[in-house]
């Protein structure tokens, strides 16, 4: 584990998407730096079939909550 040094501005940034999205500031921290990261490795794919990929790479089941 260690420390990542942010500028003030994209802290309270963070701060302010981790409350909206029920989250910690960590946890969105580290959301928004995987899905940076899943996006530059995969620079054709929109950031929903990012997370498509993600939730079935979890064994999401997706097909079934589509039909509730």
């Amino acid at each position: 584990m260690g420390i990542v040094k942010i500028n003030d501005e994209l802290h309270e940034e963070v701060r302010k998407a981790s409350t909206a999205m029920v989250r910690s500031i960590n946890a969105q921290a580290e959301f928004w730096i995987k899905v940076g990261m899943l996006a530059e490795t995969n620079p054709g794919m929109t950031f929903t079939e990012i997370m498509r990929s993600e939730l079935k790479n979890a064994n999401v089941a997706l097909a079934s909550l589509a039909h509730e």
